[in-house]
């Protein structure tokens, strides 16, 4: 099974495809879709064509993407809510299975402690998919961890 991890925001999207097979994960491809300070239908146009191209190129069974906790600023919330809108819209016409995960779920599934710190996730990140060294910047270490968490929690079936 291929995964499209996805850790949604607006200027920056971290991705990253993990290939699952029994309980072997593979990192495939993982990276970063930035979108300049342009005005916004034109910066939601270039996350759908990223997003579409990343699909089309890769084919991935499943996509899980990180849930958006936001406390204090509301109009960040709304313009990343905007980009995931954008993001699941184009996973939909692709007809692709979409999950969604809390921090502290990504955290659990990945570290065994739902209350980890970014540190922790990266360094099990790493050393889950065998990589030489942590996925820079943070959104794709979080993409990846995304991925990772769908992998063991779509295998066993059981909702955190």
């Amino acid at each position: 099974m291929l995964i499209l991890g996805i850790d949604p925001g607006l200027e920056r999207i971290g991705y990253g495809l993990v290939s699952r097979e029994g309980s072997t994960l593979k990192p495939v491809e993982y990276g970063l879709i930035e979108s300049p300070r342009i005005v916004l239908p034109d910066r939601l146009k270039l996350i759908d064509g990223q997003v579409k191209a990343l699909i089309e190129r890769y084919h991935p069974d499943e996509v899980a993407t990180e849930r958006q906790l936001f406390a204090a600023n509301k109009t960040t919330a709304l313009d990343v809510a905007k980009a995931l809108g954008v993001i699941l819209l184009t996973c939909g016409q692709h007809n692709l299975p979409w999950a969604e995960y809390t921090p502290p779920q990504i955290k659990l599934a990945v570290v065994g402690n739902g209350a980890a710190d970014k540190k922790q996730v990266q360094y099990m990140v790493t050393k889950l998919l065998g990589l030489a060294q942590t996925p820079k910047p943070d959104d794709v270490a979080d993409a990846l961890a995304v991925a990772i968490c769908h992998a063991f929690c779509s295998r066993v079936k059981v909702p955190l």
